[in-house]
């Protein structure tokens, strides 16, 4: 893709007045102009890069609030892009605005812990204090109110997001009375009680990785001063496996890189800090408390295949923490760790840059996220050729989590053979799990592989549990008489989320939130995907009676079952795969929460088929209800 010229300041109006009360004063021309103005500096400092559309767009709209179409045209010019193709990116991620928000944009986190906490009767208050509906902007534009989805922060939820980049957490009725009256009062966030951003870490239970690395750990540079295939025999006698959830082979993924074809001698690194999973967060404190393990980690796998880029893929839910982890690698530069002769190895020029995401749940996906690193819709590639062989800007890419990287940083140090004494033979080491939900104490639990659900249930506090979400809505819902298995890659694989649910809980009240979950975040590529999570959705709703009003049947089980077939194997991605994982364990295990729905003798339509045609009816004069019941010929 070539650069394109710098484009010239763009002249043109805004839309109709009235239209965008946003703009917040400014005559049109000279809000346009300023905007263009602030576009202009990200440019130059992305140094005019059509790869770092993203990037392009989220710094600018920082300073926008919103992304005219007229800014992303005039953005698309000065990258030598269609604006067909940049607004197709803006429009694929979710905190992208095409349309005007409120300067101050509040969005509650939806994952179904926070619901049980009360997020919803949260959110409806503070829309009440406001005078404001959910999704909408007061009169003025000064602000929004919405949801979003899971913020990473379901140890001390209700949370929310505030324009993308400060959280509050801990939300009471008290709190959210406070926020009102400064929103009212036009207080700007950085003016709010510092104690409302405050985000504890919560380890309950710390082992290796959680406890950081011990204090005569050999340093960085005199690991490096080993060979890349010492250091990538090291990995392998681990038997360390990914802990993104796939549990694929870390030293077969590297191998595999360093011995891919690369054209121009490139190779990258890419850590998958995208931590998007409902109920997960362990990633969030990893990278707050053991970023330097993490780069680590990430120089430690570019010695070993030979590459020269690296690249943090941070979620967008976690901008508060960008601060820290770029003063963390300015550290690094300045002592000889990044940059030309990384860790003092002749050769070896290795740095690493963070890429933020923009709130899409499809980029934990490794091709998707790729796809967004190079400013593309985060949309997962066909596979065969894997990012291994062609991955970042065409190049052979290794992906790995937040916390595999941190385990390579303990495993070069300490060796293979000790990682792997940990654990189970199939699934070595430790797990790090983030537990919310019905518990008395939630937080981040280590312990090694193959550790019993019932002893982690135990530790945290959990009473009367009649089922755990273990691994996220992707993994499993296990009931309490499957407690005793253990959490291993050969037993029950955990990508680190355990949400607990007690016996008041509805468990197909769960699984709808999952599937509502699911429908939003498909990236619309396939249609199995794209119109199957939609239908396993509002046939649930048929059966929760918000359709159809009690008309669910066995008609209705049925075709959901159909659904979950067509989606686990029919789909582009493995987000399609696991889509109806919620809808299938809990049919399985607590299939009375759906036959109380389903009572029906016989198939009920889930619409009111006379009303739908009312409309055509008006139009044309007819006032024959019930019409399309008649089944006699010429009527």
């Amino acid at each position: 893709m070539k650069q394109g010229p710098h484009a010239p300041p763009l002249r043109g109006s805004l839309p109709p007045e009235g239209a965008d009360p946003a703009w917040g004063g400014p005559a049109p021309d000279r809000a346009l102009s300023s905007h263009v103005v602030a576009a202009d500096a990200v440019l130059a400092r992305w140094h005019h890069d059509p790869h770092a559309l993203v990037q392009v767009l989220r710094e600018t709209q920082a300073q926008t609030h919103w992304l005219p179409r007229e800014l992303l045209a005039h953005i698309g010019r000065a990258l030598g892009l269609t604006l067909a193709h940049v607004e197709g990116v803006a429009s694929f991620y979710r905190f992208f605005h095409l349309r005007p928000v409120g300067r101050v944009r509040v969005l509650f986190s939806d994952n179904i812990t926070d619901r049980m906490a009360g997020s919803e009767a949260l959110m409806a208050r503070l829309c009440e204090r406001l005078g404001v509906k959910p999704g909408a902007v007061d009169a003025q534009g000064r602000f929004s109110v919405d949801r979003c989805s899971c913020t990473g922060l379901c140890d001390q939820g209700p949370a929310l997001l505030v324009n993308h980049h400060q959280v509050v957490t801990r939300l009471d009725a008290a709190r959210v009375d406070q926020l009102a009256e400064r929103l009212l009062a036009g207080v700007p966030p950085e003016d709010w009680p510092a104690d409302w951003f405050a985000v504890e870490d919560h380890i309950r239970r710390a082992d290796v990785l959680l406890q950081g690395l011990p204090a005569d750990a050999p340093s960085l540079p005199a690991v490096l001063a080993r060979t890349p295939a010492e250091l990538l025999a090291e990995v392998e006698r681990s038997g360390l496996r990914g802990r993104g959830g796939a549990g694929f082979p870390t030293a077969r993924k590297w191998r595999a890189c360093a011995e891919a074809d690369a054209p121009d001698g490139q190779r990258c690194v890419v850590c998958n800090a995208d931590e998007g999973e409902p109920g997960t967060f362990k990633d969030r404190v990893l990278l707050s408390r053991h970023a330097d393990e993490l780069f680590d980690g990430m120089t430690l796998a570019a010695r070993a295949i030979g590459a020269q880029t690296g690249l943090v893929y941070l979620r967008g839910e976690y901008r508060f923490l960008l601060p820290q982890l770029e003063a963390v690698l300015q550290r690094r530069r300045a002592n000889g760790l990044l940059g030309r002769n990384a860790g003092g190895v002749a050769g070896f020029d290795f740095d690493i840059a963070i890429h933020l995401g923009a709130g899409a749940y499809v980029c934990g996906e490794e091709s998707a996220l790729i796809e967004s690193l190079e400013g593309q819709r985060g949309t997962p590639r066909i596979r065969p050729p894997f990012p291994v062989q062609r991955g970042y800007l065409g190049r052979p890419t290794v992906v790995n989590n937040v916390e595999t990287l941190v385990a390579v940083a303990h495993i070069a140090r300490r060796g293979g053979a000790w990682w792997a004494g940990l654990g189970t033979p199939e699934s070595t080491g430790t797990k790090i799990h983030s537990v919310s939900g019905d518990c008395e104490r939630p937080g981040l639990y280590e312990y090694p592989l193959g550790t019993p659900l019932a002893q982690i249930l135990a530790d945290c506090g959990a009473r009367n549990a009649q089922a755990v979400q273990v691994g996220g809505p992707s993994g499993s819902c296990v009931p309490a008489s499957g407690f005793h298995r253990a959490i291993a890659f050969e037993d029950l694989p955990s990508a680190g989320a355990l949400m607990v649910f007690d016996q008041t809980r509805d468990l197909f009240e769960v699984a709808r939130h999952f599937a509502r979950f699911f429908a939003h975040e498909s990236c619309g590529l396939c249609t199995p995907c794209r119109v199957g999570t939609e239908l396993v959705v509002r046939r649930l709703d048929k059966l929760a009676h918000e359709r159809g009003a009690g008309r669910g049947s066995a008609f209705d089980i049925a075709r959901l079952q159909e659904l979950d077939a067509l989606l686990h194997s029919g789909t582009h991605c493995g987000l399609g795969v696991s889509a109806c994982n919620p809808l299938r364990d809990t049919l399985a295990h607590f299939g009375q929460a759906y036959a109380q729905r389903s009572t029906a003798a016989q198939f009920q339509p889930g619409i009111d088929l006379d009303a739908e045609l009312s409309s055509a009816r008006r139009a044309t004069g007819r006032q024959d209800r019930g019409a399309h019941l008649n089944t006699e010929h010429g009527a």
